[in-house]
């Protein structure tokens, strides 16, 4: 696909969904039955990983739509799009001109589920917790531009930073930034096992066998004080292993709705329902990406050669094509488009997919072809698609005749530990954001502490880039600093964005509320959902 470089602006009202199907009222009403929601991911308890719902160890969309509803955050994204809203805090800002000050001021009144009344304390302990454990899973990398906090009575929590930070309100919506009871989670230590103690609009119980967590019941809070307001008493989460088990519930009713990641297949099929079908289909642009990632210490990609040969060879548009069809769009930046900031780094830098500019690549560096690598990949992470995806990338990449190729599969539970410890030379991952900011599609992979444990190191974007547009309150102000990354991304290829994806919520027509459930940065907003009448 041929692109120009574009930098869009982000537009409140971008993610609007688009409904098919017959649909409901938009009114729900919090009685009735609990809505049981399914979902794919895998909620597992592991030697590698023994505190999946741990605040201070998950970082995976699927724990955090487990947490967002049940761990209070100071700042809250709003529906749709926009800036973060004071949640826990009845008020947030910076105090100093030089965005190095924040201050919030707690709600009065706020308690745990059990309630434990909530102080300025208990935020600093949480925060301070998260920064001092610093799991592997890189998530408290999210918390560091934080130097100090600081408490002022019982409701004033000043957080002292580093350097000037404009995303630092987007971060403090995050679960690593939740709020939780020293009674219940120690200072030095994760807390092992599916046990979460907050204050959010709901309490959690989950139903485990063979240490996994099967199913999750969310229940209102009374105790809850917020930005939020339920529109239910009480939803279940059940865990499927396939798209296709989860389907078969749904169209027999025995869940009211399912999320990630349904199949390409499912989704053109309830799509061409239409009207005709007692199934809404809620389709959303997506923020979600897919890329490689490579093991930069490797002997055989760490010649940024090799990396490069790859870039001039994979075609998006036909990966796209074959796999994902209209619900997905090639990329050509860690960033996507519709993010302020985003340039079209990769493409600016190859062009179209060319066999011949690769076999130069290669040969200038003096790299024999066939050069023999081996791809791994998630088999249950990010839904069933992804092993015909590294299929096609196989053989894009064999048939140049440059590379000789093999594809690997594991779960989740052993690829993670796996790509954390570096023992891949390519890996696929895909990127939920934390927030909508072009800062967390680059940090997260290229800084200090980063969720990869990439050895891949840049001084320039380290030192001068990340800090530099993290000054500029007005993002698109930023563009220039965060223009340059993506440009050095795409001339050194530790990273190698592949598409970015829609999102996709699929309900039976009694249940209201979809066109909320998930916002800009995929969080499932179980609160939003309601139950209604049929059509």
């Amino acid at each position: 696909m041929n692109r120009k470089t574009l930098v869009l602006p982000a537009v409140v009202g971008l993610l609007a969904p688009v409904l098919a199907a017959c649909g409901g009222s938009n009114s729900g009403g919090s009685g009735g039955d609990a809505i049981v929601v399914g979902t794919t991911d895998r909620f597992t308890a592991s030697k590698d990983a023994p505190a999946p719902l741990d605040p201070a160890y998950a970082y995976d969309v699927g724990t955090w739509n487990i947490l967002r509803q049940t761990v209070q955050t100071l700042m809250v994204q709003p529906r749709g799009d926009g800036d973060p809203q004071p949640e826990a805090a009845e008020s947030c800002g910076f105090t100093d001109s030089g965005n190095e000050r924040y201050a919030c001021t707690l709600r009065d009144g706020l308690k745990f589920a059990s309630g434990d009344p909530i102080t300025a304390k208990d935020v600093k302990f949480s925060i301070d917790r998260a920064m001092a454990l610093k799991a592997d899973s890189g998530v408290f990398a999210l918390l560091s531009t934080v130097d100090t906090v600081e408490t002022q009575g019982d409701r004033q929590v000043i957080f002292h930073l580093k350097t000037a930070d404009a995303t630092f309100p987007f971060k403090l919506s995050t679960p690593v930034a939740g709020i939780v009871n020293p009674k219940d989670y120690e200072k030095g230590k994760l807390r092992d096992g599916f046990s979460v103690d907050g204050s959010g609009p709901y309490t959690l119980q989950a139903d485990v066998k063979n240490d996994e967590a099967v199913k999750i019941t969310f229940t209102k809070n009374p105790n809850y004080k917020g930005l939020l307001k339920p529109k239910n008493d009480k939803v279940e989460m059940r865990s499927f292993e396939s798209a296709d088990a989860m389907g078969a519930a749904l169209n027999k009713g025995d869940i009211d709705l399912m999320t990630r990641a349904m199949t390409p297949e499912q989704i053109n099929k309830l799509g061409a329902a239409g009207a005709t079908g007692k199934i809404d289909l809620v389709e959303m642009p997506g923020l979600e990406i897919r890329y490689l990632g490579f093991n930069t210490n490797d002997p055989t990609v760490k010649s940024k050669a090799v990396r490069q040969a790859m870039a001039e060879v994979i075609n998006r548009g036909e990966l796209v094509s074959k796999v994902y069809g209209s619900q997905a769009e090639p990329l050509f930046s860690m960033v996507p488009a519709t993010i302020t900031g985003h340039s079209n780094s990769f493409f600016n830098k190859y062009g179209d997919p060319s066999v011949s500019k690769a076999t130069t690549t290669l040969n200038k560096a003096g790299i024999t072809a066939p050069v023999k690598l081996t791809l791994h990949y998630t088999t249950d992470h990010y839904g069933s698609a992804t092993a015909q995806e590294f299929e096609v990338l196989k053989k894009q990449l064999n048939a140049s005749g440059l590379f000789s190729v093999e594809i690997k599969g594991e779960p989740w539970t052993t690829f993670r530990p796996a790509e954390k410890k570096n023992e891949y030379q390519v890996y696929g991952m895909g990127w939920f954001p934390d927030f909508p900011d072009a800062d967390n599609y680059l940090a997260p992979f290229l800084d200090k502490d980063n969720t990869l444990g990439s050895p891949y190191v840049n001084s320039t974007i380290r030192g001068t880039l990340i800090p530099e547009s993290r000054r500029e309150a007005d993002r698109l102000t930023a563009s220039k600093s965060l223009t340059e990354i993506q440009d050095k991304v795409a001339d050194d290829v530790p990273l190698l964005p592949l598409w970015q994806g829609k999102q996709y919520i699929a309900a039976r027509d009694d249940i209201t509320g979809t066109e909320w459930a998930l916002n800009s940065s995929s969080t499932l907003q179980l609160w939003e959902l309601g139950r209604g009448v049929g059509g």
